[in-house]
């Protein structure tokens, strides 16, 4: 069953303002070099801490574009869980497969990646790794299980988590996953939320989830069979240097996004009062929470009609507020 947000249920909705100017967190340029291509475990795990100290403080910053910076990631893990699994499916399909179908119907194996990683953005950190919410992202990465595992894995995470500091605990994500036979997508996933957890996030950020197969090193994109026979026989130092400039990677990926939408959602809470149409507010808070809107759904967006929403969208537009994501004439979707 597709979970769905509730319909009854009535957000509240802030008039739209801008947020006070904050300086975006610098990255210097030492830590982009250390996290492309550490050359020793300690390299790998300065630039790791270094990483996840400055997304910690887009995190804490709790801003009110964090919902569509959160949502961004976790499309971006679904494409990348996609290609692993040998799909064709890329960010632009894979938000129309969640978009363009009705509640209630079946959002297709890729639009299932999406709606499990969504889980692990959406959800408060605390509740990810219970075994009601382990099952179902299970069930979402179209994974067969007896009953009784997602109970079992709960309680190896729970031990796990409190037994081992913090890299020790995310290299032993992946052999419980590996464990349970449920291979490394599970673990990523897993990965991220633990960490979520152990720093006290109040809501996950898809990291590892979005930077591929653990196997690949950070700095090439392609590998000869001698690469990858020699990957294949690295030794666990290497394992964790890898894993640890994975994380400090994504980690750095995820800022970068965060000060591009910060930019872009300052554009559009300065136009927000030029804006005249009734729900106006509620559309602005949407955008801001959301990884894109269709317009064709203005009753359950903002109870307009489709046609006032195309409108206020077009005029967002002009206003360099929002942009269109599908290039279509019809079917249209936008967002920051």
């Amino acid at each position: 069953m597709i979970l769905r947000p509730n319909p009854s249920r009535q957000r509240v909705v802030e008039p739209a303002r801008p947020e006070p100017s904050t300086p975006t967190t610098p990255v210097p340029s030492w830590l982009r070099q250390a996290a492309q291509q550490p050359l020793t475990l300690e390299d790998a795990a300065i630039a790791a801490g270094a990483a996840l100290g400055a997304l910690d403080h887009v995190i804490r910053r709790q801003a009110r574009w964090a919902g569509v910076w959160r949502q961004r990631l976790a499309l971006a893990a679904a494409a990348v869980t996609a290609r692993q699994a040998g799909r064709i499916e890329d960010e632009a399909t894979l938000r129309d497969a969640v978009l363009l179908t009705r509640p209630g119907d079946d959002v297709g194996p890729a639009g299932s990646f999406v709606l499990a990683w969504r889980r692990l953005v959406g959800r408060p950190a605390e509740t990810l790794l219970t075994a009601p919410s382990i099952a179902a992202v299970l069930d979402e990465f179209g994974l067969p299980h007896d009953d009784g595992v997602a109970s079992e894995l709960a309680d190896d995470l729970r031990q796990l988590s409190a037994g081992e500091g913090l890299v020790g605990m995310l290299a032993g994500v992946f052999a419980v996953a590996e464990r349970h036979s449920f291979g490394r997508v599970v673990g990523l996933w897993l990965a991220d939320a633990l960490l979520a957890q152990r720093l006290g996030w109040t809501y996950a950020v898809p990291l590892l989830g979005t930077a591929g197969a653990l196997g690949v090193r950070p700095n090439r994109a392609r590998r000869s069979a001698n690469d990858i026979a020699a990957t294949r026989g690295e030794d666990e130092a290497d394992r964790t240097k890898n894993l640890l400039a994975m994380q400090a990677g994504a980690a750095l990926r995820a800022i970068d996004l965060s000060a591009e939408l910060k930019r872009r959602a300052d554009r559009l809470l300065a136009v927000a009062p030029k804006l005249r149409a009734k729900g106006a507010d509620t559309v602005v808070g949407h955008l801001l929470d959301d990884d894109a809107l269709m317009a064709s759904r203005g009753d359950k967006t903002a109870g307009m009609s489709d046609r006032g929403l195309r409108r206020l969208f077009d005029r967002l537009v002009e206003l360099g507020a929002v942009r269109e994501l599908s290039g279509r004439p019809t079917f249209r979707i936008y967002g920051l």
